[in-house]
This record gives C-alpha cells, structure tokens and sequence, in this order.
C-alpha cells in the first residue's frame, strides 16, 4: 500500500465508527450499514482527495447520502416483510453511543418509530439529534436549504414526540427484564400481568424464517397467557446471557451455544410497554459475531 492510500485509509478509520452509526440509524441494519461503509470506503479511495479540504465531512456526507438511497429501496422490500420488523440488534456495551455524540436514535422503539419519517427526515433527524451536526452542514448533506433542514428536524421531533413515551432508567429497565425473564420462564400469569403496562404490545420478528407470532399481541392480559401458553416448551434447553444491545437491557437466548433471539422490553412508568423478540437469523450475526469473541 502506499503512501497516499496509508493516508486514505487512515483519515476513514478514524471516523469508521461513526459512519457506521449513521448508517446504522438510517437503517436499523448492521448488515446493510456496514455495506454502506464499504461503499463509502470505496469512493474515497476513488477520490480525488487532494481537493477534499474536510475528509470527515465529505465521509459523512457520501455515507448518509448511500444511507438516503438504501433506504428507498429497504422501504420497499419491508412492506412484503412477514410479521413484525424490528432492527438489527447491535452490540453497544463497548460503544454506549455507536459512534455518536450522544445515544439518540439507537434504541429499538425510536427506531420503529423512525420508519415512519422520510428518508430525508430521517437523515436530517439522525445527524442532528445523534450526531450534533450543525444545520449548515445538514443542509449541505442531505441537499436542502437551511430552513428546510431545521424544518426536517423539528417535524421529525413533533412526529416522535406525539408517540414515545417517556422511558424509566437503565437499571429499572434491567430490573423489569429481569423479573419478565423469571416470569416468563415458569409461566407465573399473575406477575407477569403485575410487570406488563395495560396496553403493552408483544412483537416478535422471526421475518418468515423461524417460528413467530405474524402480528403484534396487544393488551396485558393477552400479552400475559401468550407468554404462558409457550413457556413449557420454548425454553427447555435456553440458556440466557445478559447483554447490551441498542444502549438497552437485553438478554441473548441461545440454544446448543447458537444465539437463536435476542430479548429486550421497553418500559414506561406503568410498567413494561413493550416486548421485543428478535428472531430472524439474518439479523443476528452482529450480536452472534460479538458473543464467539
């Protein structure tokens, strides 16, 4: 390797963690988003980057624009995806904030929500409120005047605001997985109602590969026998690890040492508003990959 291209790859190093964690929070992909990296790297390596006066600028800029463009067409392949769908699940315990400024637009609810949102609100969206991206550079990212990119952030705040309810800390949340866990696992109805808020929502993405509810179960008392319906036999042979993933509480299932689900609830001062039960294959290898090291 030379030396400009030891240059090159140096100046995209230095800012690969958040490239992928734009990417990422575009997507809800770790798969998708790393292809967005490489993509990226790809172009600067075909740059002429003598008349590049800012690399993590012009990195940012390129990967966000890929990101644009990816999620068009992931917009279209998720409206034929069977059942529920949930992001991938990223391992953060080494990377509280995935490359960010700060830990916004990275847990599961806000990502769901996030779906809703534009591809172009959601970039302006993710830089501003993840990254702290200036206005005057969103703009010149996502290709907009000033306005319009402080117009995109603030109707993306509305459109979240309307919806996300406020969440209880991290160790209540840990405690409330807990004890979900344990209920779960003996098929105790009556904790299990005590622990789920009144209009709590079970969502299970197995994507039509595995096994898994095709619609979200709604309300405490359906939510509670669903879980008791299957606990004789879903976890014979489960061994569970306590993780971290997407900044929250969760736990890895796994069974003759492969990851088969990744398990977390979101929960609100009522108790657990939601239940989240990552199942696809596809989309476990980054946590799996994070487990076999």
């Amino acid at each position: 390797m030379d030396a400009t291209l030891d240059d090159a790859l140096a100046a995209f190093q230095a800012v690969r963690g958040r490239l992928f964690g734009i990417a990422y929070r575009m997507l809800g992909s770790a798969s998708e988003a790393e292809d967005i990296v490489q993509d990226a790297w790809l172009r600067w390596q075909g740059t002429d980057r003598t008349l590049v006066q800012d690399p993590p600028a012009f990195l940012a800029t390129v990967t966000t624009r890929l990101a644009i463009n990816a999620l068009h067409s992931a917009r279209a392949q998720r409206e034929t995806y069977i059942g529920p769908w949930l992001p991938e699940p990223v391992d953060t315990s080494a990377d509280p904030t995935l490359g960010a400024e700060r830990a916004e637009a990275l847990g599961f609810a806000v990502l769901v929500m996030l779906e809703r949102l534009t591809p172009t609100e959601r970039a302006a969206y993710v830089l501003r409120e993840a990254f702290a991206y200036p206005y005057e550079q969103i703009c010149e990212i996502v290709q907009v005047s000033e306005a319009a990119a402080r117009q995109l952030v603030s109707r993306a705040r509305k459109h979240l605001t309307g919806e996300r309810r406020r969440e209880v800390p991290q160790s209540e949340q840990r405690r409330l997985l807990t004890a979900f866990l344990t209920a779960a696992k003996t098929g105790d109805l009556v904790e299990l109602e005590h622990l789920l808020s009144e209009d709590v929502v079970s969502y299970s993405d197995g994507g039509g590969v595995v096994r898994a509810s095709k619609f979200p179960v709604i309300g405490r008392e359906r939510v509670a026998k669903f879980i008791r319906a299957f606990h004789t036999h879903f976890w014979d042979g489960v061994d569970t690890v306590e993780s971290e993933t997407n900044g929250q509480a969760s736990v890895l299932l796994s069974k003759d040492g492969t990851i088969f689900a990744v398990l977390t609830v979101v929960a609100g001062a009522t108790g657990i508003d939601q239940v989240l039960w990552m199942m696809n294959p596809h989309k476990l290898e980054a946590v799996t990959l994070r487990a076999v090291v």
